[in-house]
């Protein structure tokens, strides 16, 4: 291990250290945008539900141009001038004071997102050794939860739920890792692939490159209601515990829940990572759809602080399952000249972000005050319909692996 870390190459490590703080700052303000609107500004659940979409709807709008464009112009380019941007909608959060003011900078937030991320995890594959892949990927995934430990905690202490005064700490760090990315992209331009040279190609054409693969779509629709079931719980569970009779410390009890969610992540990450390389990548997908919808499940089935506590765990064990594999499966499958384009279109599965706070805003209005069960059992129907997508995407892949081999094995032993 000591070996494979002095491996990573130091745009990598750039990345994966911005990542943490980043999410340090981000899970210290956006999720407790929704408890902020319903409790501060008194917006109600449904409003807020489409404020909070809003930032995921822009993202599934504008996340395969952003792979796109990182293919066709450079990673450098891309990611210095999202970087730059995402902290200017931070001080404008902060600066904030009518409703609307949040709808337009939760829509910047997510075209920002949606094109650095891409870039920024397209690099990963770019810098980094068939070998360490799964390292670095799965090192970026720890960095988040690191940094989600700590934010929902400072979030809470510098009163996110009644103030913007941590957007503007946003700002101040993204302006800081803009200033870092500068630095570490001129002192190694010798590692940052040359982007082509040749006609871009159309975006019908870079469409049709990802809708025809038979093995990505599948998992491109089944990711869609896996994020849908994670998306309820920074958006439907923080305002139902913030609603529901009974929880009258519902914003703190969220914010230790969104902590324990991290740490939860960075104790059962490494053996669910180690446990899960061993199958084909998409039988993780399956088993984190399982325990999502279960959780979700137990969110709605009781107000004790042992049930919630045990369904964050469940929560987050399902959440592991779904992403610790997933960058690997996308650079798995993903010819080398199209990785930021796949990296892109994966994010179409934001529509599940976009749906979630929607739906579950439309629940909490209507039962929000007389049954979690009303809310929470309909939503976790709804993210175990991404199962039969999945499966079907899992058959696809085992049958093509068979199908090299065979082929591998004819063009070494010729008849």
């Amino acid at each position: 291990m000591p070996k494979a870390l002095k491996s990573i190459h130091p745009l990598a490590w750039t990345i994966i250290v911005g990542t943490m703080f980043g999410r340090v700052v981000t899970s210290m303000s956006i999720p407790f945008l929704a408890i902020y609107l319903t409790g501060t500004m008194g917006v109600s659940a449904t409003q807020t539900g489409f404020i909070v979409a809003a930032s995921s709807l822009a993202g599934v709008s504008i996340s395969f141009y952003g792979g796109y464009i990182s293919d066709r112009i450079g990673r450098k380019k891309v990611m210095l001038v999202s970087v730059f941007c995402w902290a200017a909608v931070f001080f404008g959060f902060a600066a904030s004071t009518e409703v609307w003011m949040f709808f337009v900078f939760n829509v910047l937030n997510g075209l920002c997102r949606s094109v650095f991320e891409p870039a920024s995890r397209a690099l990963l594959s770019d810098t980094t050794a068939p070998e360490h892949k799964l390292l670095v990927f799965n090192l970026r995934y720890a960095a988040i939860n690191i940094g989600v430990v700590f934010g929902p905690i400072l979030g809470l202490q510098l009163g996110s739920a009644e103030s913007t005064f941590p957007f503007l700490v946003a700002g101040i760090v993204y302006v800081m890792y803009g200033f870092v990315l500068v630095v570490q992209f001129a002192a190694h331009r010798s590692a940052l692939p040359v982007p082509s040279e040749a006609a871009p190609p159309k975006i019908r054409e870079a469409l049709s490159v990802t809708s025809r693969d038979r093995i990505f779509l599948p998992i491109l629709i089944g990711t869609t209601f896996c994020v849908l079931g994670y998306g309820h719980f920074s958006s439907t569970l923080a305002q139902y515990l913030s609603l529901a009779p009974g929880l009258s410390n519902g914003k703190e009890l969220f914010s230790y829940m969104l902590a324990m969610n991290a740490a939860v992540v960075l104790l059962v990450q490494y053996p669910i990572v180690k446990t899960a390389s061993r199958f084909r990548p998409v039988v993780p997908l399956i088993l984190g759809n399982v325990f999502v919808a279960i959780s979700l499940l137990m969110f709605g089935l009781g107000h004790s602080l042992f049930l919630l506590l045990a369904g964050v765990f469940v929560f987050t064990v399902g959440e592991v399952l779904m992403f610790t594999m997933m960058d690997m499966l996308i650079d798995r499958i993903a010819k080398p000249e199209w990785k930021g384009t796949y990296f892109g279109t994966i994010g179409f599965n934001n529509i599940g972000n976009v749906v979630a706070p929607i739906v579950g805003g439309l629940l909490l209005d209507q039962f929000a005050l007389q049954s979690g069960v009303a809310v929470f059992a309909p939503l976790a129907l709804l993210t175990a319909c991404g199962l039969p997508f999945l499966w079907a995407a899992h058959k696809r892949l085992t049958a093509k692996e068979a199908a090299d081999i065979k082929s591998d094995t004819a063009k070494r032993n010729p008849a």
